[in-house]
């Protein structure tokens, strides 16, 4: 079987790195929009205002001195709509409007109803001399309004830079991102059991070719490394496989003599258990190598019987009573080999911790459960006993490395079944269920 690579290929992370790439463009274009939109109405309202109250302020001083020169009775000058000049002669303060006379020397924005109730805006360069004092009056409500009518222009300006940034955006993550999907297509297109071929040459001399060529070489590493397990496991299969049938076989033998004594009977049929438990344990094992289900179906009564008349022997002298109950039509879609792994590694362990009381195995209509009295567990230690290596604190001084379990989870894992343990609530000790799935309804 050849090896798959797996990568994340799912659409919607594709389409979160693709938008994170248009916002990346939607953003940059906008602020850069905005922010030369802020400058200019920055610059021009500095420049602008510079040049009119420089310009006010002159005139206001030239105003003053022609006044001097020609002093004519007047005291008001239109020259247009927009400038209108007041000059007042000091002995005339009290004429100047109220609004004006504690204003002093320079120019000042000044905002007022019209004589029609309409809010203008004028600026009001002041200068006063020792002897006169000018006032010229410049309405700014033309260049208000054209202020007004640049910061509408940017804005729209910013709108319009901003639907293009997007559209570049939108255009740059297609070409971007054609590449990187592409190369999921190809991971996504690796047939199981065929070769996969290398990649790298489908792509340009880029990021994502380089990271082809890193897939291709994982790949390959990959490959090699599934082609050894599977000589190894073929290799351990018909190597422990032929011992264990030519132990079988000298049992078989060694049984059928007539003189044999009730204690060297009973050793060889110990043997033959070990050599049956060794037997189911080689087959479960290759299978979850291959990650194959076996064919065949396994009655759970008898075979719970029989582990638990085959497992006495880890009971020793200790007083217990061991007893099978429940349905006796239970089937499981499963080999003989594979189940009595399971479920054997769960009766030994009832019977391994128990010290005194009873085990028994429940045979119900979807599950097998294994209750016994020993110390107990608490829930915590429940989530971790299935864990690889891991020893609950009932088991000090005990023998074992601890995958007895963890090997029941990987087959549960593979067959779709489901392992649990649990304490008990009636007494001290711990209820482990194993559940299958009811395949008969299917």
């Amino acid at each position: 079987m050849a090896s798959v690579i797996a990568l994340p290929t799912s659409k919607q992370y594709r389409r979160r790195l693709k938008s994170r790439i248009i916002i990346s463009f939607l953003l940059l274009g906008t602020g850069l929009t905005a922010g030369f939109a802020l400058a200019t109405i920055a610059l021009r309202t500095r420049l602008e205002n510079q040049l009119v109250d420089n310009w006010l302020q002159r005139e206001a001083r030239n105003f003053t001195e022609f006044k001097r020169e020609n002093p004519e009775p007047q005291a008001e000058f239109h020259f247009s709509r927009q400038i209108e000049i007041n000059i007042f002669s000091t002995a005339k303060q009290a004429n100047i409007p109220f609004a004006w006379q504690a204003l002093n020397t320079g120019v000042h924005d000044v905002q007022e109803l019209d004589a029609e109730g309409q809010p203008t805006h004028y600026k009001l360069a002041v200068y006063r001399a020792s002897d006169l004092h000018t006032f010229l009056r410049y309405d700014y409500s033309q260049e208000a309004l054209g202020h007004r009518q640049l910061l509408v222009a940017l804005a729209g300006a910013v709108l319009l830079f901003s639907l293009l940034a997007w559209l570049i955006g939108v255009w740059s993550a297609r070409r971007v991102m054609r590449p990187v999907s592409d190369l999921v297509q190809r991971i996504e297109g690796f047939n199981e059991g065929v070769k996969p071929e290398r990649l790298a040459p489908h792509f340009a001399d880029d990021e994502v070719g380089q990271l082809a060529q890193a897939l291709d070489d994982y790949s390959a590493q990959l490959n090699e490394r599934v082609l050894r397990d599977r000589e190894f496991n073929a290799d351990v299969s018909h190597e422990l496989r032929t011992p264990l049938a030519v132990i079988r076989g000298a049992v078989e033998l060694l049984m059928t003599q007539p003189d044999l004594s009730e204690k060297t009977r009973g050793r060889l049929l110990r043997i033959e258990r070990a050599v049956q438990q060794g037997t189911d344990l080689t087959t479960a094992l290759l299978m979850l190598s291959r990650g194959e289900r076996g064919d065949g179906v396994t009655d759970v009564r008898r075979l719970a019987e029989q582990l638990a008349e085959s497992h006495r022997v880890n009971l020793g002298a200790k007083p217990i009573d061991v007893k099978v109950e429940g349905q006796s039509e239970l089937l499981v879609e499963a080999p003989d080999a594979i189940l009595s792994v399971a479920l054997g590694n769960l009766i030994v362990n009832a019977f391994k911790y128990t010290k005194q009381g009873e085990v028994a195995i429940h045979v119900l209509g979807d599950r097998v459960e294994v209750h016994d009295t020993g110390p107990g567990i608490d829930a915590e230690e429940a989530l971790h006993l299935f864990d690889r290596g891991y020893r609950g604190r009932s088991s000090e001084g005990s023998k074992g490395a601890g995958i007895g379990l963890a090997i029941v989870r990987r087959l549960c894992e593979l067959y779709g079944w489901r392992v649990s343990l649990r304490p008990r609530q009636d007494r001290l000790g711990v209820i482990a269920c194993l559940q299958f799935e009811d395949w008969r309804r299917r």
